[in-house]
């Protein structure tokens, strides 16, 4: 589907009642209408539109209050699509899903090595997105768009990636770039925030307003939504919970300062202390150092503790800082939860300020790997189906 032909779609009663079939179907256009205070004409006049583009398709008739049956809405998830691609800091990957975010294809994992250029790295996102629209071939025409989880510093509005630290690139304009390449509309996010509007759309946590997601990986990054919508800041850097320093003498960290919790809590970071701890001549992965914690090495469980207390130390400056009914873990390093998860909820029990700030709920997200490219996928279907949830 063309730029144009998306930006037609979009108004925000279309969006109010599109919005509210999804989290409410099967409903009627009655319901709609007493749940939407829009009038009865005005929203049976756009469910019509919306069965005419096939986005809402009608089921059997439900219950009878008294009078006539009501004909029921549901979304037609198969009416459009979504490609969500996931950018940096290792690997490209996309996948192409339907409205309800169900993964209909995968393309291979496109690796990123340093040295690499901007044009090198465009080069590498548009081959793995035509590798996605080659084997979908025959639908290509109903993909409404194409939403790119990136890591780093993101100016949202253009679509320009600034810093991406990992690759020690900078100013790239990835939005121009893929909607020239593609004419389709192109979203650009930060790869956490993106996490966390999928965690808010698709993990099961849209009964919060408040809620942040933190992503454990190559990087660390956090994505705030507050009253429902994705939080920026003034400069779209909020969210960088991994450039928080803790040690002012601390290890260097890839953005130049010292000291950051990136240092002590992502994916290498552990591999590296875990070899300084342990006195090896060579660094073992995550998942080995998991590995020996499942086998019982002393060493490695409170290694792994320790690690969760890091966490569980920062997660408390975060509830400290936005007060945020729910917190969501995700990212590879999370899958040492067996061991870090206690200490991390043990440390915040210890560490917060009130009885009530220390009920804020953690989890673990249930969307495992597939996080971020949901997450990417849902900046385009926060554009369809839900106008006023606006980011800040």
């Amino acid at each position: 589907m063309q730029r144009g032909s998306f930006q037609l779609m979009k108004s925000v009663n279309k969006s109010i009642v599109l919005n509210k079939i999804r989290t409410s179907e099967p409903i009627s256009r009655a319901q709609i209408a007493k749940e939407s205070r829009l009038t009865p004409p005005t929203v049976s006049s756009i469910v019509k539109e919306l069965l005419e583009e096939g986005l809402v398709r009608e089921s059997k008739l439900g219950e009878s209050n008294g009078g006539r049956k009501p004909t029921m809405l549901h979304i037609n998830s198969e009416a459009y699509y979504v490609i969500g691609v996931d950018a940096g800091p290792g690997s490209v990957e996309c996948v192409l899903t339907d409205l309800a975010g169900k993964i209909l294809a995968r393309s291979a994992s496109y690796p990123l090595t340093k040295p690499i250029t901007n044009e090198q790295f465009l080069s590498i996102l548009i081959e793995c997105i035509e590798s996605i629209m080659d084997l979908v071939e025959g639908i290509s025409e109903k993909i409404i768009g194409i939403g790119i989880a990136m890591h780093g510093v993101i100016e949202v509005e253009t679509g320009t990636s600034l810093v991406a630290p990992n690759l020690d690139l900078k100013d790239i304009p990835i939005k121009d770039t893929l909607e020239d390449a593609f004419d389709l509309t192109v979203k650009v996010e930060n790869d956490a925030r993106a996490m966390a509007l999928g965690e808010s759309w698709f993990g099961g946590n849209s009964d919060v307003d408040n809620m942040v997601a933190v992503n454990f990986g190559t990087g660390v990054g956090a994505g705030v939504v507050m009253n429902g919508k994705l939080y920026h800041g003034a400069q779209d850097i909020a969210g960088e919970f991994g450039h928080m320093t803790i040690d002012l003498h601390g290890e260097k960290c890839e953005c130049g300062n010292p000291g950051c919790l990136q240092t002590f809590v992502s994916g290498e970071a552990i591999a590296e202390r875990f070899k300084k701890q342990a006195n090896l001549k060579d660094g073992l992965a995550g998942e080995k150092i998991y590995e020996m914690a499942k086998a019982e090495n002393k060493d490695a469980v409170r290694f792994l503790q320790q690690t969760g207390e890091i966490i569980g130390i920062g997660l408390t400056n975060i509830i400290h800082l936005f007060n945020p009914s729910r917190i969501v873990l995700g990212g590879g390093v999370m899958k040492s939860q067996e061991f870090m998860y206690p200490k991390i909820c043990q440390t915040i029990e210890e560490r917060a300020l009130t009885s009530e700030a220390k009920k804020t709920e953690v989890r673990v997200s249930s969307l495992g790997d597939d996080a971020t490219l949901l997450g990417a996928v849902s900046l385009l279907l926060v554009e369809l189906f839900d106008q006023q949830s606006v980011s800040v």
